[in-house]
């Protein structure tokens, strides 16, 4: 079971990271970049006196970083409930009966000013015919376990300032890179927020499914993102920006930079990460010579944003 989990993850990564596709720019240009700000309720659902419901932006669940609220409620005499162990694993269907996962927090934490237990879920692809994702939450209340199970829908990102990609670094790990903010950037020097993910290889062989041992995933601890942003396509020659600054570990646990959007249009955030020893996990040096008429070359490892 660990080595079919691991291969089928490793499939999935390869498909999202090394399909290439002939950017249309002209077809982007004057695209309106959607931001949502305000949280709605995602998924709710019933298990005898309480009731669970998540709230996601927009009320919907995407491709890519995804802040989760979730609240129980005793339907009996609306109360809260706010001291539970709560848990909390994605998990991702497809039609030949493989599964996996994705980037999540497996057991979340109530905020006491919010009033909501707070976590997010990094979902690497969008629901299809031929692939389908469940929400799978447990909780304890009255000295009784609760365990639910829930069919949710994954939409595709519209804003490509919130694209994420997955892929295999050299040294045969699995990673996923996030992209969390700015939503809706500026030209101007914008702080750029990502989460970096690693899927953590089983072990000990699967228990009782959906066992989490085997769709385990942790932030990336003390590695660094190298940016180099180009606007990649023809007319822009694949030119670049001053006042960058590489992405590091900030004390949430995600990862801060500073990206200088020169003007508006593609840009291609092209990346190296490197672990706490300076060693390349994935990406690779782009040129940096200018020029016009011919596309740019990207990074072994980039995310495309439009603004």
């Amino acid at each position: 079971m660990k080595s079919f989990n691991f291969w089928i993850i490793a499939l999935l990564f390869a498909v999202t990271s090394c399909t290439i596709d002939k950017t249309d720019y002209e077809a982007e240009t004057g695209s309106e970049v959607p931001e949502s700000y305000e949280f709605k309720e995602a998924a709710s659902f019933i298990n005898g006196n309480y009731k669970i419901t998540i709230d996601a932006l927009n009320g919907i669940f995407y491709k890519g970083y995804n802040e989760l609220h979730l609240k129980i409620v005793n339907t009996q005499n609306n109360q809260e409930l706010t001291s539970s162990a709560v848990t909390f694993l994605p998990i991702l269907s497809n039609a030949d009966g493989s599964k996996s996962s994705c980037p999540h927090e497996y057991n979340l934490a109530y905020d006491l000013t919010n009033k909501y237990y707070i976590g997010y879920s990094v979902f690497t692809g969008e629901s299809s015919t031929t692939a389908s994702w469940k929400l799978y939450i447990s909780f304890t209340a009255d000295n009784q376990k609760y365990e639910i199970n829930k069919d949710i829908s994954v939409a595709q990102q519209p804003n490509k300032n919130l694209n994420m990609t997955a892929f295999a670094g050299n040294d045969g790990e699995q990673y996923v890179i996030a992209l969390i903010s700015p939503q809706k950037p500026t030209v101007s020097e914008n702080p750029l927020v990502a989460g970096v993910y690693k899927y953590n290889k089983p072990t000990t062989p699967a228990g009782t499914f959906p066992d989490p041992t085997q769709f385990s995933y942790t932030e990336v601890v003390g590695y660094t993102l190298k940016l180099d942003p180009r606007m990649p396509e023809p007319s822009m020659g694949n030119h670049s920006s001053p006042n960058n600054k590489d992405l590091t570990q900030g004390n949430d646990g995600l990862y801060h930079g500073v990206v200088n959007y020169t003007m508006t249009g593609n840009w291609t955030l092209n990346l190296i990460m490197m672990n706490q020893n300076g060693l390349i996990v994935k990406g690779t040096v782009v040129p940096t010579d200018h020029t016009p008429g011919v596309e740019g070359v990207k990074s072994e490892l980039y995310i495309d944003t439009l603004f």
